[in-house]
């Protein structure tokens, strides 16, 4: 079973590419303008569904255009949007500044996605019929405490992007089985930035990590075993943006599957590398047909 639900958040990322991104108080001319869905909870279910599972997105969008097109943008990657509420105001947006090295800089303005404080009785009910739970830190804390709780107790497996990085709501890693930071996150998690370190110090609260370490591929490691550095494949990245997230949802698909974590993690790893060649987010993100080709 692949069943997979989302509680988390979508944006409309509005990226603008340029040779260098600008430093404090300066001023630079961009070559292009792109208008893209997004939304670490909208990415993660797009990359899920193209990677084909079957997947439920809880979140919020607002009543301004961008609304309608996130709301379209998922459906059509096949994402259920039943328990993507329409509210009153503007949608969340993302504010990108991709440079020719591929690397970004965000500012996120919630917008919709701040409504989001509590689940009802569909939310709960998604939940439970789920094999895996996705979750990331663009709603409220609450809420995401919340989802995490609400799956613990169903005995749903739980994998919790903490990005962007903030201090955690009590209680929340305590019903989190995964957790897949970054390296910078990991070690503003952890207060230790080598991610061996890192992730010897996660491992006092969750289970399971796994900390991404871009063109450095991922470092896997569980409680009573070894941690392990899987390489990433070799590729020219175009645009990183989305990759982190098109690897957790391929990651969710893989092991909702049943494969075993090396395996998991390779197919994920060969989603994000496809992803990075490619501008944008969702749009860049690969279908099942593809990664299982790379």
């Amino acid at each position: 079973m692949t069943a997979i639900a989302v509680l988390g958040s979508t944006n409309m990322d509005l990226v603008a590419y340029v040779a260098r991104a600008p430093g404090r108080g300066e001023t630079v001319t961009g070559r292009e303008f792109r208008t893209v869905p997004g939304g670490k909870g909208a990415n993660q279910a797009v990359a899920a569904a193209r990677a084909g599972g079957e997947v439920v997105m809880i979140g919020a969008v607002g009543t301004d255009e961008y609304g309608s097109l996130l709301r379209a943008n998922l459906e059509h990657a096949g994402v259920d949007t039943d328990l993507l509420h329409t509210v009153a105001g503007p949608s969340g947006t993302a504010h990108i500044v991709v440079d020719d090295e591929g690397s970004n800089a965000i500012v996120v303005v919630p917008g919709a996605n701040a409504t989001v404080t509590a689940l009802g009785p569909g939310e709960h009910a998604a939940i439970a019929a789920a094999s895996l739970l996705l979750l990331q830190l663009e709603l409220p804390p609450a809420v995401v405490r919340e989802g995490a709780r609400a799956a613990r107790t169903r005995g749903v497996r739980t994998i919790l992007t903490p990005s962007p990085v903030q201090p955690l709501p009590a209680g929340l890693l305590d019903a989190v089985d995964l957790l897949v930071p970054n390296e910078h996150e990991a070690a503003a998690l952890s207060g230790y930035g080598d991610p061996h370190a890192a992730a010897e110090i996660l491992l006092r609260q969750v289970p399971e990590v796994v900390i991404t370490l871009g063109a450095k591929g991922c470092l896997y490691a569980a409680r009573g075993g070894e941690a392990i550095v899987f390489p990433a494949p070799e590729v020219t990245a175009v645009d990183t943006t989305g990759a982190g997230d098109t690897f957790v949802g391929t990651l969710a698909v893989a092991l909702a599957e049943g494969r075993a974590v090396p395996e998991a993690l390779a197919w994920a790893s060969s989603a994000a590398a496809l992803c990075v060649q490619k501008p944008g987010a969702s749009t860049s993100m690969p279908y099942r047909s593809e990664i299982d080709a790379a």
